[in-house]
């Protein structure tokens, strides 16, 4: 039995049952062409000419890409180039799937833009990268959202409801977007927000796209990992970079050697739009691991590195008075626990010490975490 059969029993029919008969055989003529028919430069005829379909350019013509609107369409193609099986084929007309993004219009021309990203994930210790990202212009235009519904989900990341005196008001939901801000003469696009849970390696593709349709010239990411370092020595910068020549003389690139570790979307996404040609560079900000909650001293190195890497200052607001606030909690908790005080001497010791390895401070790491263990309930420092 057909699918167009199937869809009567009886003699009965109904508008949806004749909807499916009516299109059914142009289905399968559809796949008999794009099978065995090509046009003359060896490319399938358009969809809509093979489903005899009004197309926006009119019924059989081909698509011009160039004429689309920026947010795309089902059956349109998004590029001069098409891709099947990930490898794009100069100069034939295939079938996109539905972008994860809209994107608009800048009200002004970008000059020059680099895109700065960070997420609201494991990479961002203490908040510190999401934070630095607000700082530099959260309420910029925006110019491209993506679709929550497909990108989260609200089981792990649920919207966050409003109840006021007792009746149900406002949901907000989680947000991802890009955002200009202008700093120093500097066009700057904030990617920014929670990172997603599904479909790393499409938004990939559409972020990657999103960065040629808006001149893109170079790439930033901004993240914080919790480390053995202590809260009393500046907070060190992992810098990482594409190629090399990107980052200052004074930037340590680094971890030297192979370091593997499970990877996040930005991570994702950064390698997809590097390895379309656009330069990245990545500045990763370490935090003592036994502080919980903001460290805005982190967020002040994450500032001024990417600052300076961009040939810009971005405003600190409130940030040295809050850090320098923490770090005097930070110091009377410390100086009221002897094991504490020891400890913090002996992540000094190591940070001290030019020829310290990563390995050397993930086995630091590790030991603090079993302490912690098999001491019960021992709070971090500054809980105490």
């Amino acid at each position: 039995m057909t699918a167009a059969e199937g869809t009567a029993r009886d003699g009965q029919s109904s508008p949806a049952c004749d909807a499916i008969r009516s299109v059914f055989p142009r289905v399968q003529r559809v796949r008999q062409d794009l099978d065995a028919s090509a046009g003359d430069d060896g490319a399938p005829h358009p969809p809509q000419q093979l489903l005899g379909l009004p197309g926006e350019h009119g019924a059989g013509d081909d698509l011009d890409p160039t004429r689309l609107p920026l947010h795309g369409h089902m059956m349109a193609d998004r590029s001069p180039l098409s891709s099947i099986g990930g490898h794009p084929r100069p100069g034939r007309h295939y079938a996109w799937a539905v972008p994860l993004y809209r994107l608009s219009e800048p009200a002004d021309p970008l000059v020059a833009p680099a895109i700065v990203a960070a997420f609201d994930a494991w990479i961002d210790a203490a908040g510190a990268s999401t934070a630095a990202t607000a700082l530099i212009g959260s309420d910029g235009e925006s110019l491209a959202t993506f679709d929550p519904d497909v990108l989260f989900d609200y089981r792990a990341r649920r919207p966050v409801l409003d109840i006021v005196d007792g009746t149900l008001t406002e949901l907000v939901w989680p947000d991802l977007a890009v955002k200009r801000a202008r700093v120093g003469g500097r066009d700057l696009l904030l990617l920014t927000g929670p990172e997603p849970d599904f479909r790393w390696r499409e938004l990939s593709q559409d972020v990657f796209e999103i960065a040629l349709r808006l001149g893109v010239v170079e790439w930033v990411s901004l993240g914080a990992i919790p480390a053995a370092v202590p809260h009393t020595r500046p907070v060190p910068i992992l810098a990482t970079a594409s190629k090399q020549g990107l980052l200052a003389e004074d930037e340590q690139q680094g971890p030297g050697g192979l370091l593997r570790v499970p990877s996040a979307a930005l991570s994702t996404i950064e390698l997809a739009v590097s390895g379309g040609g656009i330069p990245a560079v990545g500045f990763y900000a370490q935090v003592p691991h036994y502080v919980t909650g903001p460290f805005p001293a982190a967020t002040i190195a994450i500032l001024e590195h990417a600052g300076r890497h961009l040939g810009v200052e971005f405003p600190l607001g409130s940030l040295p008075d809050e850090a320098k606030a923490q770090r005097e909690a930070l110091d009377a908790a410390v100086a009221d626990n002897p094991e504490s005080r020891a400890y913090v001497e002996r992540l000094e010791t190591i940070a001290d010490e030019p020829s310290t390895s990563g390995e050397d401070l993930a086995s630091e790491i590790e030991r603090f975490l079993q302490q912690r263990a098999d001491g019960g309930d021992q709070p971090p420092i500054g809980e105490r």
